[in-house]
C-alpha cells in the first residue's frame, strides 16, 4: 500500500510539472510572436546572400524602399530621410487648394494623439507645385508643427517620381484648363524606419483607419523589439 501511495504521488507531481515545464518553455516563443509582423509592400527580389536560422541557410530578400528625397517644409527647412532617421512615418497626399476636410481632420487628430511620442512622425506631401508658397499658412491653419507633422512641397520633377515609384501611389495632373486639376490617391501610408511601406489604408473606411491605428502600435513594438535584439 505504501509503495502504491508513493507511486501515485510521483505520477501526480509529474502530471502537474509537465504543463508548467511546457508553459515556461513555450512562453518565450509566444512572447516573441505576440505581434504578427506587418507585410512589406512593393517589389521583392531574392538576393544572392543568405542568413542562417537554426543551421539552415535562407536566401535574403531585398524589399522595396522609398528613395531619399529633399523637400521644403512649412518652416522653410529641408526634409529628407536624414532628418527623419529612425522614425516611423504616417504619410498622405494633399493639395492646399482642394477641400478634403475629412482626411485632413483625421490626420490632425491622429497627430495630436502622438504629440508626445517622438518615434512617430507625420508627413503630408503636396501634389501641387505652387503649394511651395502656401504650405506655411496651410500648416498654421491645421496647427501642424514641423517637429511632429511636416507639410512638404516641391517641383513635380521631384515629387511625382517619388509619389509614383517610391510611394506607389497615383497622381494625375490635368493642365488642359486654365487652372490645373490634380487627381491623386487619398490613401494613407505607414512607413517603417527602413523606409519600407508596411501598410496602405483607405481614408473613407472606418475599418481601414482603425487598422492603421492598431498597426502603428504593432510597428512601434517591432521597432523596439529589433532595437532590444540589436538588429
Amino acid at each position: 500500500m505504501k509503495g502504491k501511495s508513493i507511486q501515485k504521488v510521483i505520477i501526480l507531481v509529474s502530471t502537474l510539472a509537465v504543463p508548467g515545464f511546457l508553459f515556461f518553455y513555450l512562453l518565450p516563443q509566444f512572447a516573441k510572436n505576440r505581434y504578427k509582423s506587418l507585410p512589406i509592400f512593393g517589389e521583392k527580389v531574392v538576393a544572392s546572400t543568405f542568413h542562417t536560422v537554426k543551421g539552415k541557410k535562407i536566401p535574403d530578400t531585398i524589399y522595396h524602399q522609398i528613395p531619399d528625397f529633399k523637400l521644403i517644409n512649412q518652416g522653410g527647412d529641408s526634409v529628407s530621410w536624414a532628418t527623419l532617421k529612425d522614425k516611423i512615418i504616417v504619410l498622405n497626399l494633399v493639395n492646399t487648394e482642394a477641400t478634403n476636410a475629412g482626411v485632413t481632420k483625421y490626420i490632425q487628430t491622429l497627430a495630436e494623439g502622438y504629440e508626445k511620442k517622438p518615434l512617430v512622425k507625420f508627413l503630408s506631401l503636396s501634389v501641387n507645385p505652387t503649394d511651395v508658397t502656401k504650405i506655411k499658412a496651410y500648416a498654421a491653419q491645421l496647427g501642424a508643427k514641423p517637429e511632429k507633422w511636416n507639410v512638404l512641397a516641391g517641383d513635380t520633377s521631384i515629387t511625382y517620381p517619388l509619389i509614383r515609384k517610391g510611394l506607389l501611389l497615383d497622381i494625375v495632373s490635368d493642365e488642359s484648363q486654365e487652372k490645373p486639376r490634380y487627381i491623386f490617391s487619398n490613401k494613407i501610408l505607414l512607413i517603417d524606419v527602413q523606409h519600407r511601406i508596411r501598410g496602405v489604408y483607405e481614408t473613407d473606411s472606418p475599418e481601414s483607419t482603425a487598422r492603421l491605428e492598431d498597426e502603428i502600435k504593432v510597428l512601434i513594438a517591432e521597432y523596439l523589439r529589433n532595437v532590444k535584439d540589436g538588429r
